[in-house]
């Protein structure tokens, strides 16, 4: 096997994109906020639409292939077995895709809703209660994972049975752009563009998760909250997926997901067994009926009377947010998708990712609103979440949730260490992700050079500390979501990509398959002709 190569347009295209508009936000951070804010509130309010329906059609696609003729297509050989074990494949793929988001609107998305309601609800109100418990549920759940998965089908199609060696997104359009674009200019414009959403989305990740862990270790030991503790977390966060990612996938990767799923569980069940349980199961169920029963009118409401706004400030972000990651997602799933089977791998994201979010946001933020809502019967009792959130911001009021919770800074703790893991595990997924976009011609099973690997590592913490120091890392993380807009079209040309060579090849198959079974008869009837 022949050493992994890397492709030097696409590498240092990305490089030399990155350094550019690196250098640009650098000069003028609060311009740059600025220009990248309004544009991102023009793409969500003037085509919002196009998001709600285009999302709305990737779920519905998903579960028609998944019950069609197409369903038990293996992404492989016939004789292909899986890489990872099913409990590992859906750790691998559910940590890569939430990070330490999950950890962050998990515990506190329930309060803005509370506060904010939809529908013109009024807040602080029992119905407001009904739609903050339901909310986050509806986003991180059944069409944020299929976002998710679309890209991950026409990029493990493209692998594994059409054989073809590039592992990236473009690749996956040549069904309708053509082998020869798809390897030249107009591929390479496709796969710098969408390396460059990974790097602002990773941005946007750190931008969460860096305050959330410095809010915990000022609680924790008392040190003063700076940039330096900021550095010393990204520093830390850099070294952790750095020697994971080095590793590869099945002695790094594997083995940080695998950790990774089993805190969570951990913290999830602690905290239901001794914290409001019979709360958390009740507010569950109520959240679970609401959202079953308005999953439609929450997938299309623009509230374009009322004029709220939040449509555009968080189902139509959120989904924005979600497709600028969605390539990233796509090519790391596919790696780890060999041998699975189409349906396997709709049914991994859709229920497996689902129901991963939902245990989050029925353990962790029903625990948060029950302490609201015995602060607001009894101020001795409980912890006003709300009212932190509102003075401190987000990360206070995620910190106070756990200290009001048995075992408190124990708990508090192992919050931080999961919320640690959790991005390690996304951040070193976006570095395989981004040597393997960059390489070229790996052979099958054959993954990025080491050195490849380390370097994307190296360059996202990197990128989080300048940009943090520099102020321009909320720029950043808007030009990330603002790039979700064009890869729209781009996840339809690969959509439709797939559809194509699956109609060819299965037809081909079972035009072949007829034709053994007619040569059969033949035979057997000849055979028959002779003896009798």
């Amino acid at each position: 096997m022949k050493p992994p190569r890397i492709d030097k347009v696409i590498f240092s295209s990305a490089v030399a994109i990155i350094v550019v508009l690196s250098v640009l936000l650098l000069a003028d951070p609060e311009q740059g906020s600025k220009v990248f804010g309004d544009a991102l509130s023009s793409i969500t309010g003037k085509f919002g639409t196009l998001y709600l329906w285009g999302c709305a059609a990737a779920f519905g696609l998903l579960i028609w292939l998944a019950l069609s003729k197409y369903g038990h297509v293996k992404l492989g050989d016939e004789d292909t077995k899986p890489e990872f074990s099913t409990g590992s494949w859906i750790a691998m793929l559910f940590t890569a895709g939430i990070g330490s988001g999950l950890m962050y609107w998990g515990t506190i998305e329930w309060a803005w809703y509370y506060l904010y309601p939809p529908y013109g609800v009024e807040a602080r109100s029992v119905e407001a209660a009904d739609w903050a418990a339901t909310y986050g549920m509806f986003h991180w759940g059944f069409t944020a994972w299929a976002i998710y998965c679309l890209p991950a089908l026409p990029i493990a199609y493209a692998m594994y049975v059409r054989k073809y060696k590039n592992v990236r997104l473009s690749t996956a359009c040549a069904g309708v752009i053509g082998e020869k674009h798809a390897q030249g200019l107009v591929g390479k414009v496709i796969d710098v563009f969408f390396m460059f959403g990974i790097i602002g989305g990773v941005g946007t990740s750190l931008g969460l998760a860096t305050p959330l862990i410095s809010e915990s270790l000022s609680t924790m030991f008392g040190v003063e909250k700076s940039l330096t503790l900021d550095t010393f977390i990204i520093l830390a966060w850099t070294v952790i997926f750095g020697l994971s990612v080095y590793s590869g996938l099945q002695k790094g990767l594997k083995i940080l997901s695998d950790m990774n799923a089993w805190l969570f569980l951990a913290i999830a069940v602690f905290i239901f067994v001794f914290g409001p349980t019979v709360f958390i199961l009740s507010r569950f169920t109520d959240s679970v009926g609401l959202l079953l029963q308005n999953f439609t009118r929450m997938s299309f409401y623009t509230d374009s009377v009322g004029g709220s706004g939040f449509s555009e400030g968080w189902t139509i972000f959120y989904w924005a947010w979600w497709v600028a990651y969605a390539p990233f997602m796509g090519i790391f799933v596919a790696r780890i998708s060999k041998g699975r089977t189409i349906r396997q791998l709709i049914a991994a994201e859709l229920v497996g990712g689902t129901l991963g979010c939902w245990i989050a946001f029925a353990v962790l933020g029903n625990t948060s609103m029950s302490l609201q809502l015995a602060f607001q019967k009894d101020p001795s009792t409980g912890a006003d979440i709300a009212g932190i959130l509102e003075k401190s911001g987000e990360p206070a009021a995620i910190v106070a949730t756990f200290q009001a919770l048995p075992g408190g800074v124990i708990l508090l703790a192992a919050f931080t260490i999961l919320t640690l893991l959790f991005l390690a595990t996304t951040l070193d997924s976006s570095a395989y992700t981004l040597a393997d976009a960059a390489s070229r011609d790996l052979e099958d099973g054959q993954e990025p050079a080491k050195w490849h690997r380390l370097f994307w590592a190296v360059t996202l913490g990197a990128i989080a500390i300048i940009l943090m120091y520099g102020g321009g890392l909320k720029a950043l993380q808007n030009l990330s979501v603002i790039t979700s807009f064009p890869l729209i079209f781009v996840l339809g040309i690969s959509t439709y990509s797939f559809m194509k060579w699956l109609k060819e090849d299965y037809a081909a198959k079972v035009s072949s398959e007829s034709v053994d079974v007619k040569k059969a008869a033949k035979s057997n009837a000849k055979t028959k002709s002779m003896t009798g």
